[in-house]
């Protein structure tokens, strides 16, 4: 199925095909799972600056972990973590901003303060509000396979089924087709051999005519495979993103932008893309 041409985020316009995108990541919980998330609003600010500097195409900010365990934190505290950051740079670095939650009305707060995407982890099953809120503001959502308490054989079959029925869902929410991005759900109840599977199969997900989102930036996969210091990490998340390029990855979310955006371009250049977009 033919991807959609073009996606609008905000003030920017991402051309599906050209190239590689790369999403930064911007943790403001202290119990990130990496072991990045940021101290302070200076902190995240001067990171998101370096970031945009660096080539992220966007910036994703979160105010929950959304490891295995994390504790649940209230919506109140959420915001009390992102809006500062959102209301500070959304229209200081040209650059637009992904608010990472499976809240609708902390969703909703970001997007007023300048979000233009949103990313929900959930795949929109702890509020399905969250479709028609992506549809009534019109923006990007990424639409999340997530097995968290299931037990899954056959997973690619599985993350595709998921995920065809979710689109649907937020087709069925009014959210337009050009909106919809999809993403496989790395590290989100799947094993370290299905992890490697999705990526191995990544272009399988071309069935469903829709961008597709990889993240596999320092996630257990990788420490279990390629070790788990900074750099070994570093270097796995690098073998695992040229993979997934291949296999059609269109958004890398990565914690290292400078790093991984050579690894996209390079990737780009083997594949024959044009670097359009």
């Amino acid at each position: 199925m033919k991807l959609p041409a073009e996606t609008r985020c905000g003030g920017s316009l991402f051309r599906w095909g050209g190239r590689t995108f790369v999403m930064g990541i911007i943790n403001l919980s202290p119990d990130s799972f990496s072991g990045d998330g940021c101290s302070s609003l200076d902190s995240a600010l001067q990171k998101a600056r370096q970031m945009a500097g660096d080539g992220a195409d966007i910036i994703d900010v979160g105010g929950e972990s959304t490891r295995p365990g994390a504790g649940a934190v209230p919506a109140e505290e959420e915001l009390r973590r992102v809006i500062p950051f959102i209301t500070s740079i959304s229209h200081d670095i040209g650059v637009p901003i992904s608010i990472d939650t499976c809240k609708p009305v902390v969703a909703l707060q970001a997007l007023e303060a300048g979000a233009c995407m949103i990313n929900d982890i959930s795949g929109c099953n702890m509020d399905p509000g969250m479709l028609k809120l992506a549809a009534r503001k019109d923006v990007p959502i990424v639409l999340t396979s997530n097995q968290r308490g299931q037990v899954t054989v056959n997973i690619v079959e599985a993350v595709i089924s998921q995920l065809k029925d979710l689109t649907g869902r937020a087709s069925a929410a009014g959210v337009r087709p050009e909106n919809m991005i999809i993403d496989p759900g790395i590290g989100f109840g799947k094993t370290v051999e299905q992890n490697l599977e999705i990526v191995r199969r990544l272009d399988e997900l071309r069935v469903l005519g829709r961008p597709v989102l990889l993240g596999t930036s320092r996630k257990s996969f990788i420490a279990a495979v390629a070790g788990a210091s900074a750099e070994q990490r570093a270097l796995g998340t690098a073998a695992s993103l040229a993979i997934g390029i291949s296999r059609g990855a269109d958004i890398v979310r990565v914690h290292d932008v400078s790093r991984m955006k050579l690894i996209c371009r390079m990737s780009d250049a083997i594949m024959g893309r044009t670097g359009e977009g």
